[in-house]
């Protein structure tokens, strides 16, 4: 995919580690990496203030941040990110897929926490940068990615309650394996009647910090029920599906109609989600974007009405939910099947990313040129 940009990109100085991790110890990681525990020999950082604006990009060794006690960050919370994958193809090339999404993603949050604005430019070529001089790190294989995670901190000295005047952009990036280690399989999700994620207004459609760190604890209580992840209810009448934890939920009814709540403010609006959409709608599906009651959804599982449940994200891409369950009881089956509608846009939308699948709508973007 060819991106316009509206400006030549930054220009990126390149400090190469003098102390690579080893070929054979990148192997053994590379052989079986978990999400988020190895990270890769580089690091993209560039700095900003309010009076020179993003200055000093430059690809350095990966390793600790020297942050003052009381960079602002630390005690305001002025903090957003992003993720997604860099994935080998056959031929061996790189790509990923949708960044400039992702970059107009990371620059609503940034807006909504009042943090600067990255320009997608500038956010496609740190990922290209980064991915170039860590091309070793990219894993083949079904299901296997690189992930990376762009995020921008406020890192002014200065404990006062207003906008950080100091910033800083960093992305780092982790080898990942297959979210489903024994193949894809339908999950429990714990209905959350206690917490909230996110209200109207909030920061609910920003990719901040906060957000999943209040999210933690309903982890918690859903994972001590046996359940993989939480389904938040909305917080003004606490009826309406909000989220599943960091996912988009989706059902399909027996009249083949795919209904997911819309991106109305405190939802984050997916990227994942908003591809799923498009292949469904490529393959003659209906989709209806509105609001949906916890009720209705606990009911048409129940009567059959709804005959497939899953949840959307980029560490799962397609997750398939088999059952709901809560305080008041349990809905669906903790031993049903993947859904044939749910099997088929994983399919086609892994497909896409990986080069199986022809990319229709022009969403992958090389990385390794």
């Amino acid at each position: 995919m060819t991106i316009t940009a509206a400006a030549a990109p930054i220009a990126f100085q390149r400090r190469l580690t003098e102390t690579p991790i080893s070929v054979e110890t990148r192997e053994h990681i590379l052989a079986d990496p978990s999400f988020g525990r190895y990270f890769t020999d580089h690091m993209i950082a560039i700095d900003w203030t309010a009076d020179r604006g993003w200055h000093d990009a430059r690809l350095q060794p990966y390793g600790p941040l020297t942050m003052d006690p009381a960079s602002a960050v630390l005690h305001y919370g002025q903090e957003v990110f992003e993720g997604l994958k860099a994935f080998r193809h056959a031929d061996g090339s790189i790509w990923t897929f949708r960044p400039e999404q992702n970059a107009a993603r990371l620059q609503g949050s940034a807006r909504r926490l009042a943090l600067p604005e990255l320009s997608t430019t500038d956010f496609l070529e740190s990922l290209r940068v980064l991915v170039s001089a860590d091309a070793a790190w990219v894993p083949s294989g079904a299901e296997r990615s690189l992930y990376l995670r762009p995020f921008i901190i406020a890192n002014e000295t200065f404990i006062g309650v207003r906008p950080a005047r100091v910033a800083a952009y960093y992305a780092i990036a982790s080898p990942a394996g297959p979210y489903f280690e024994e193949g894809v399989k339908p999950v429990s999700i714990w209905v959350s009647t206690e917490f909230s994620r996110a209200g109207r207004g909030g920061t609910g459609a920003a990719k901040s910090g906060g957000n999943y760190a209040s999210s933690l604890l309903p982890q918690n209580e859903a994972q001590s029920n046996g359940c993989a992840q939480v389904l938040f209810a909305d917080a003004e009448t606490g009826t309406r599906i909000d989220e599943v934890g960091s996912m988009n939920i989706f059902f399909l009814t027996r009249e083949n109609v795919l209904v997911t709540p819309p991106a109305s403010g405190s939802i984050l609006e997916g990227i994942t989600r908003d591809s799923v959409i498009q292949i469904a709608r490529d393959r003659g599906l209906r989709v209806d974007e509105r609001d949906v009651l916890i009720a209705e959804l606990c009911d048409g599982m129940t009567s059959g009405e709804i005959t497939e449940v899953f949840a959307t994200g980029t560490a799962g891409v397609i997750t398939p939910i088999a059952q709901l369950k809560s305080r008041e009881g349990a809905w669906g089956s903790a031993d049903a099947a993947v859904g044939d509608v749910t099997r088929e846009l994983r399919d086609e939308l892994t497909g896409i990313q990986r080069g199986h699948r022809a990319d229709r709508h022009g969403w992958m973007w090389r990385l390794d040129e």
